[in-house]
């Protein structure tokens, strides 16, 4: 199971840390091609989100390598999971039916919840 976790959530980490990164970085202007969302958001809460996201991917992958507190790569998962519910109705509340990313990375993180709690 450990290696089925360092998979899924060097995956989930991986795509979590660019595009946190890219939320933290960019301006308003070039997040827009990918991420039409951001007009609805004040730019504090994008940077915000995209702190949360690297804080997030760290959170999947030191503690089980450290052995440190591994409770916190439970806490990661879970917290993507809420943020992919929240994703996906924002998404659909400005009448983008494209959600097929939020959903699967809404699975990825439920599979990674999985996988934590079983070598916990």
């Amino acid at each position: 199971m450990n290696v089925a976790y360092g998979i899924v959530a060097g995956l989930l980490a991986l795509f979590y840390l660019y595009g946190g990164g890219v939320k933290m970085v960019r301006s308003r202007e070039q997040l827009r091609p990918m991420m039409a969302w951001v007009d609805s958001a004040p730019m504090p809460a994008v940077r915000a989100i995209g702190l949360l996201e690297v804080l997030g991917a760290i959170g999947l992958i030191l503690p089980p390598l450290t052995g440190i507190a591994p409770w916190l790569a439970l806490a990661a998962a879970i917290g993507f999971a809420i943020l992919q519910v929240g994703a996906t109705r924002v998404h659909l509340a400005r009448g983008d039916r494209q959600i097929a990313l939020n959903l699967t990375l809404l699975l990825a993180a439920a599979v990674t919840i999985w996988l934590a709690t079983t070598w916990m």
